[in-house]
């Protein structure tokens, strides 16, 4: 559910991420700044099968099931709530999953520019 305090990128009322999975820090469904978020899930990205390899490679398994953690295992398409330093180095190796701009948390912002998150926007 979203939270009418929280902003997205453009300082509009944060939209939800998904909630199929269920994403977000909170598991409710929304990338949130919260300051006991030591990795900062803020970025709302549609995960791709290459940056899901990437992150993989960098000791993140997005895609393994994890019962234990209600969590499903991502597929390309999905969209998930992402550290943003993980977006980041993505961003900087060329791997970077199309960003959901309404869905991410605008205190991103103060690591990244807004222009290149709209470099990488979701079309759909």
């Amino acid at each position: 559910m979203a939270d009418p305090d929280e902003r997205n990128v453009y300082g509009e009322p944060l939209a939800p991420c998904s909630e199929d999975p269920v994403t977000g820090y909170l598991r409710d469904g929304c990338c949130r700044h919260l300051s006991e978020d030591a990795g900062r899930h803020e970025v709302c990205a549609v995960v791709t099968a290459e940056f899901l390899e990437f992150s993989k490679a960098r000791g993140n398994d997005l895609v393994t099931p994890r019962p234990e953690l209600a969590f499903p295992g991502l597929e390309p398409g999905d969209r998930w709530c992402l550290c943003l330093d993980r977006w980041l180095e993505a961003e900087a190796e060329g791997v970077a999953p199309p960003v959901v701009l309404a869905a991410t948390n605008e205190s991103a912002l103060d690591r990244v520019r807004r222009t290149t998150l709209e470099a990488h926007a979701h079309d759909g």
